[in-house]
């Protein structure tokens, strides 16, 4: 009996470390069955502006930002007073348009095609919209002036919309001024009609102009 339990110690004792042994190998299989292989760093390029450490690497180019225009080299308020002594209304081609609840005063000097809303250029005030800025544009690109003539505008009431709508009838009026033959070609384009459009004012009993509240009959 002794013999017996000396001989199934032994076997377990052998069970055991060859199971140790077995853990302690390296695995060089992955759970495919197929054989790992390293990864090589080196074989992977770069990406841009990184290191394999992850530390980030900043490059930095020279910043290349136009020259500002003369126009914008100076004060434009005092650039306006220099230009129109006495003020918009001591100027002799002057002209008004109104649209909506916007009116412009519009001054037309002999320049080279710079137009200041307000103190300020045209593709500022008027937050560089393209189609606000070729309402300005049409009067003096239908005559072929878009270098001839300077505008200065006084713009007051309403929105950036109307207000360059109102610009656009001030200029086509001031040009008559400047020129009666002028006339006609604007009149073709229809820059010279007042549009007499407006907000309908809300109404007493209704949500809007003419929006009612649903009907019920019961």
């Amino acid at each position: 009996m002794a013999v017996a339990i000396a001989s199934l110690a032994a076997s377990f004792s052998c069970f055991h470390v060859g199971q140790i042994q077995n853990q302690a190998k390296p695995l060089n299989k992955s759970f495919l069955g197929s054989p790992l292989r390293a990864y090589n760093l080196k074989a992977h390029k770069k990406p841009n502006g990184l290191h394999l450490n992850g530390a980030p690497t900043i490059r930095m180019t020279a910043a290349t930002t136009p020259a500002p225009s003369d126009l914008e080299k100076q004060d434009l308020p005092k650039y306006v007073k220099s230009r129109l002594p006495g003020g918009f209304a001591a100027q002799k081609l002057i002209a008004t348009g109104r649209r909506k609840t916007a009116v412009a005063r519009v001054v037309l000097l002999e320049g080279s095609g710079k137009v200041i809303i307000n103190g300020r250029t045209a593709q500022e005030y008027l937050q560089g919209n393209p189609l606000w800025l070729q309402y300005l544009k049409h009067p003096l690109a239908t005559l072929g002036y878009e270098t001839k003539y300077d505008v200065f505008v006084k713009a007051e009431g309403g929105g950036l919309s109307g207000q360059a709508q109102a610009t656009l009838l001030g200029i086509a009026r001031a040009l008559c001024k400047a020129n009666p033959d002028n006339r006609d070609p604007l009149k073709k384009q229809g820059l010279l009609t007042r549009d007499p459009r407006k907000v309908e004012r809300k109404k007493a009993g209704l949500h809007k102009a003419r929006k009612a509240p649903q009907f019920s009959k019961r």
